[in-house]
């Protein structure tokens, strides 16, 4: 019998727990940074950034478990990266502690009323911070475990149709918002059913699992995100990716899942696994909505189907 992949889900409590965090930490100040630096480098991976701007960036590039934020920054403040970072669904359960000199009631008020976890004043008690950040590292392993329950499909442990439904809608929000780009991808599995009267529902939960992981490969961007939509399908939701970028993923996760090389001999395409891929574009000033965006991406998987299957099929608003 094949070994499904590892599930997160599975795993102990403690183990989820006790893994080396990344720690962002944010101040204009060198010194300051060198002290916060020194403070957890032993027990955590630390990034470094001495503007607002650069806090985001990273903040999309790596996805930090906590971050450590000072508050009076040239450019952008403290509260304004804050408010940005808790807008964006990819980063909005990160915790934010503000360390600052500030220790004037109306800061602290206004920075947990804005999101943040907590809040340190300068200088710093090296035994007092570290406490509280293991606190707060604590209470998101829980809370990201929780949410995986909650979220994760349980034969391919990706995300579920629920978690895709929300993340479409706010998605496409912050798209209309920002007067950004928004890409999806529907992907089938080709003759997913003729391979389960081949080869039993056992060996189709096991390619199933082996495509999700294929795909979830593929994906790279913290922000992208890849769900299973239902029986063989699977969605992949991609903000701030323009037509080039999509059908460009498209076509490698159709070569990721061939070069599976999972035998299928009741294709009548290739005897292996395939991928068919509808791909619909919202581009920067549409103000349509999430279920046209979803029904013309089915559209498209539709066509690529009439068309032979094993392709990938497109279109713009």
């Amino acid at each position: 019998m094949t070994k499904s992949p590892s599930n997160k889900m599975d795993a102990p409590l403690e183990t989820l727990l006790t893994k080396r965090c990344k720690l962002l930490v944010v101040d204009d100040q060198p010194i300051n940074i060198q002290v916060l630096y020194q403070t957890f480098s032993a027990d955590y991976d630390v990034c470094m950034a001495t503007s607002g701007k650069q806090a985001l960036k990273i903040c999309a590039e790596q996805n930090p478990d906590l971050i450590l934020l000072d508050i009076e920054m040239p450019g952008m403040s403290g509260f304004e990266v804050c408010q940005l970072l808790k807008a964006d669904p990819a980063t909005q359960n990160v915790p934010i502690i503000f360390v600052t000199g500030h220790v004037d009631e109306a800061s602290e008020t206004q920075g947990l009323d804005i999101g943040a976890v907590d809040f340190i004043s300068k200088p710093i008690n090296p035994n007092i911070v570290r406490a509280r950040v293991k606190t707060h590292v604590t209470l998101k392993a829980q809370a990201d475990l929780l949410r995986d329950w909650v979220y994760i499909d349980g034969l391919t442990n990706v995300n579920n149709r629920r978690y895709f439904d929300e993340r479409l809608s706010s998605e496409w929000s912050r798209a209309t918002r920002n007067n950004t780009e928004l890409s999806l991808l529907l992907l089938d599995v080709d003759f997913f059913k003729r391979y389960n009267d081949l080869y039993g529902h056992q060996a189709g939960d096991d390619c199933l699992r082996k495509v999700a992981c294929a795909i979830k490969n593929t994906i790279k961007r913290p922000g992208d995100i890849v769900a299973r939509y239902g029986g063989e399908e699977f969605v992949c939701l991609l903000p701030d990716t323009n037509l080039e970028g999509a059908l460009y993923l498209a076509e490698a996760i159709t070569q990721a899942v061939i070069a599976l090389g999972i035998t299928h001999t009741g294709s009548t395409i290739i005897p292996q696994i395939t991928l068919s891929i509808g791909v619909c574009i919202k581009p920067q000033d549409y103000q349509g909505s999430p279920e046209m965006l979803l029904r013309k991406a089915d559209l498209q998987l539709y066509k690529a189907k009439e068309q032979g299957r094993n392709r990938v099929c497109s279109e713009s608003f």
